[in-house]
């Protein structure tokens, strides 16, 4: 799997998208990959994670967002299982799985009828480690502000906003994915 061609494949016309793209998940990435190294214990799988992460967000370019140069048509929340139907026509099924569960800190069927998401009405939960790494990884990195490290408070009421449960995962993967990285 080469996710660099994938990524190329798709933006290739738009190189300032892509470059974003880019920077995003090479942040979310190396997070996983420090993480991976700081807790053996865990056994995660290196080179997926490494592949997972970058691929996570490939779906953005389907997808409205002008502030981060994403100009398709679908709400900016569907990037996630747009990139996982990329994912899965590409061949690439477990990756996709990482694409669909990254909102928030996973969502259930009854928070997206709940709250209206247009996304299709089903579980979007991280179950493996490295889902679940990848998801909380991304929480310390915006497209919109890609200079910027989020704290870990910060990461927190992010997801949030998408209710308790999530942000009771959330702090369970804090103590899991415990980092010493100069926080």
């Amino acid at each position: 799997m080469d996710a660099i061609a994938l990524i190329d494949k798709y933006y290739a016309d738009n190189p300032r998208l892509r470059e974003l793209l880019w920077i995003h998940s090479r942040q979310v990435a190396d997070r996983c990959l420090k993480i991976a190294a700081l807790h053996p214990e865990l056994d995660l799988d290196k080179a997926f994670l490494e592949e997972a992460a970058l691929l996570h967000d490939i779906g953005i370019l389907h997808t409205h967002a002008p502030g981060i140069l994403c100009t398709g048509d679908a709400p900016y929340i569907c990037h996630g299982y747009l990139g996982a139907e990329m994912l899965r026509a590409e061949g690439f099924p477990l990756h996709a799985r990482v694409c669909e569960r990254h909102t928030g800190a996973g969502l259930s069927r009854e928070e997206v009828a709940a709250q209206g998401l247009p996304i299709p009405v089903q579980d979007y939960y991280p179950e493996t480690l490295e889902e679940q790494l990848i998801c909380y990884a991304d929480k310390f990195y915006s497209k919109s502000h890609p200079d910027r490290e989020k704290t870990p408070e910060q990461a927190l009421k992010s997801v949030s906003k998408y209710g308790e449960d999530g942000a009771r995962r959330f702090r369970h993967w804090m103590e899991l994915f415990t980092e010493n990285l100069g926080h």
